[in-house]
C-alpha cells in the first residue's frame, strides 16, 4: 500500500524532468551508481523524453477516455534517471494527465525507496518504471508496467529463448519505442482505465 508519506518523498513531472535535465548536464545520474555507463544513459534518456515530448500524439479515444475521469486520482510511478523504459512512457504519462486536472501525476526514484518498490515487484525483480493509481484515500486502484505488453512478452520469450545478446534486445526495444510514438502505451491505458474505474462515459 502506498501512503502519505512515500508521496511526500514524490516529485512532479516537471520537476522530474528538470532533474534529469541538470544530471544530464553536469555528468550525474540517480542511484548509487555514479558509473560512465549509467551517466552515459541518463544523457541518452534525456533526450528520448524531449523526443517523446515533442512527437506523441494523443489519440482522440484517450482524450475521451480521460475526461471522463471525474475522480481525484494519483499516478505515482517508480522510476529513475538511467531507466530507458522509464524515458519512453513517463512523458507520455505527462501528456495524459494534461488533459484531466483530476490526474496528479508523481515521480518518486526506486533507489531511494526500497520498500515501496519493493510492493510492486514485476515477477520478483525490481522492474520499473511502475505505474500506481490510486484514488483519493490513497486505495490502489491499478498499476501499470515496466513496459507495453508487447515488449514485456518479447523479453520472456528472449529469456526462455534466447535470439541476441540483452544489450541488443534493449537496443531493439529503444527501436520499437521510436517507431511506435507512444500509440501502444495510450491504447493499454484507455483499456485499464476503463477497466480500473468503470465509468458509464466508458464504453467497454
Amino acid at each position: 500500500m502506498v501512503t502519505q508519506t512515500d508521496l511526500d518523498r514524490s516529485i512532479s513531472f516537471d520537476e522530474y524532468f528538470d532533474l534529469v535535465k541538470n544530471l544530464a548536464e553536469t555528468g550525474r545520474t540517480t542511484g548509487d551508481d555514479q558509473s560512465k555507463n549509467m551517466i552515459d544513459y541518463t544523457k541518452l534518456n534525456f533526450s528520448r523524453m524531449k523526443r517523446v515530448l515533442k512527437t506523441t500524439q494523443a489519440s482522440t479515444l484517450l482524450k475521451e477516455t480521460i475526461n471522463c475521469l471525474n475522480d481525484q486520482l494519483t499516478w505515482l510511478v517508480l522510476a529513475e534517471s538511467w531507466c530507458g523504459d522509464a524515458a519512453q512512457n513517463i512523458p507520455i504519462f505527462a501528456k495524459m494527465s494534461e488533459f484531466n486536472p483530476n490526474i496528479n501525476l508523481r515521480i518518486i526514484l526506486r533507489d531511494e525507496n526500497p520498500e515501496l518498490m519493493d510492493r510492486y515487484l514485476t515477477n520478483g525483480g525490481k522492474s520499473i518504471p511502475k505505474l500506481i493509481c490510486l484514488d483519493k484515500e490513497l486505495n490502489e486502484i491499478g498499476t501499470w508496467g515496466p513496459r507495453p505488453q508487447f515488449l514485456q512478452n518479447w523479453l520472456y520469450q528472449e529469456k526462455e529463448t534466447p535470439t541476441m545478446e540483452m544489450s541488443k534486445l534493449k537496443e531493439q526495444f529503444q527501436v520499437w519505442y521510436t517507431k511506435d510514438k507512444g500509440e501502444t502505451l495510450q491504447t493499454e491505458m484507455i483499456h485499464l482505465m476503463k477497466r480500473w474505474l468503470n465509468k458509464e462515459c466508458m464504453s467497454l
